[in-house]
């Protein structure tokens, strides 16, 4: 029965899949679980980190820099480290990673321990998870084929956000119950974890380079480089990946945001998470409708202009409106977000299977330091304009962009159009 899952997906994948024939599929279910169990025990162990730093230094600044950690190591080591995920057993490059992190998880755990070990820890920790995530990401469309690809992106975006706003919304009610230090141990058991699912629902499958001489890491890097930025579409595609620069940045600046909302009525602390969780809230019914409702064929037609609207109602912040119609626009923002599925799934196609961890680390490390540049950029700008005219522009910049991005990409469907015709009619 096992062999002829596979065959059934590929004849599926001129049709559009339901949620249920994805979940069905077992390897999924594992890939689904794993990551959202990893997931939890992560946001658990950032407000555990917040926490423990703080109390131990007194310092934000200190506080700030072992935040700063969890962007830098993919952002230098990603485009390295994810070769390794075509060099070697998908399955193995990230049973490693989980049990390695487990490890150091756990040593982190350790009350007393000094506080530049605890960075150095840290960082190797989120430096792992970049082989680990190209290892992931380059499975998942061998488990999944044709449209179940973007159901199933669509299912685990869905649980990301979900999960995200859960753990940052207990993880302060754990933590003061059970202190920093056992909620690491619990991300530690979290790794742990998901290593045993892998094992236990993932097969095995042999490394997707090929056998012989294999290349040094800085030539995998550069040679996935030259694939990924040498073609048009590629390079539009992973731009339009890039684009959530611009509607992530109101997320970096909610709490001035939210000073400047504040009436009397609610709190500060009330009124930034509801601004921290609009735009997830968006993307999770953005990802939903779209997968299900959406031909495969129509998402593509579809994606400039969602591109668009994922940062177009950002505009309306210049008006000053209140906090009813500022949340409104970021859910909108965070629904027309949902076009990176079809980004995601268009660039899958595009990318040889034996070089895909390449290519999705090397889009996953510019994404982090878009993310990085852009908060720390809306942070600095908003100093001095104020957060409302910043998160205008942001929208203006990034609508702009989406708008040229779109142009460009409905160029290049239609020369293939036109190939495909051509040779029909030959």
């Amino acid at each position: 029965m096992a062999r002829r899952r596979p065959g059934r997906h590929r004849r599926a994948g001129a049709r559009q899949i339901t949620y249920r024939e994805v979940i069905a599929i077992r390897e999924f279910r594992a890939l689904w679980y794993g990551q959202a169990l990893s997931l939890l025990g992560d946001q658990l162990a950032q407000v555990a980190l917040a926490v423990l730093v703080y109390d131990r230094t007194g310092s934000p600044l200190a506080t700030a820099a072992v935040y700063a950690l969890t962007y830098l190591p993919s952002i230098v080591g990603g485009p390295l480290l994810a070769g390794l995920a075509d060099r070697f057993a998908r399955r193995g490059v990230m049973l490693t990673c989980d049990l390695i992190r487990a490890a150091l998880v756990a040593v982190m755990a350790i009350p007393g321990m000094p506080f530049p070990v605890l960075c150095g820890l840290v960082f190797l920790v989120v430096l792992l998870s970049a082989p680990f995530s190209a290892a992931r990401a380059a499975l998942l469309p061998e488990v999944l084929e044709g449209d179940a690809y973007v159901m199933g992106s669509a299912l685990q975006n869905m649980t990301n956000q979900a999960v995200q706003m859960v753990g940052f919304a207990a993880g302060g009610a754990l933590i003061a119950t059970m202190g920093p230090y056992r909620a690491l141990a619990i991300d530690a058991a979290t790794f742990a974890g998901s290593a045993l699912i892998l094992v236990s629902g993932v097969r095995r499958r042999p490394a997707a380079a090929r056998e012989g001489a294999q290349p040094s890491m800085w030539t995998m890097t550069v040679g996935g480089a030259r694939l990924v930025f040498g073609s048009r579409k590629l390079r539009t595609l992973v731009l339009f990946a890039w684009l959530c620069g611009f509607y992530i940045l109101p997320e970096g600046i909610a709490v001035p945001y939210a000073a400047t909302l504040y009436t009397g009525t609610l709190p500060i602390p009330v009124i930034t998470g509801l601004l921290m969780a609009a735009m997830p809230t968006g993307t999770v019914v953005g990802a939903f409708l779209f997968a299900r409702f959406v031909s495969p064929p129509r998402r593509l037609r579809l994606m400039g202009w969602m591109a668009m609207l994922s940062c177009a109602p950002l505009v309306v912040t210049a008006m000053r409106p209140p906090l009813a119609v500022v949340l409104a626009a970021w859910v909108l923002s965070g629904i027309g977000g949902a076009y990176q599925l079809a980004a995601n799934a268009a660039f899958v196609q595009c990318v040889p299977a034996e070089r895909r961890a390449q290519a999705f680390g090397l889009v996953q490390s510019g994404l982090m330091a878009v993310q990085g540049i852009g908060i720390l950029v809306g942070g600095f700008a908003a100093e001095r304009l104020g957060p409302e005219p910043v998160v205008a522009l942001a929208g203006v910049t990034g609508l702009t962009s989406a708008a040229v991005l779109a142009m460009i990409w409905t160029e290049s469907r239609g020369d293939k159009t036109a190939r495909v015709r051509a040779e029909a009619a030959a």
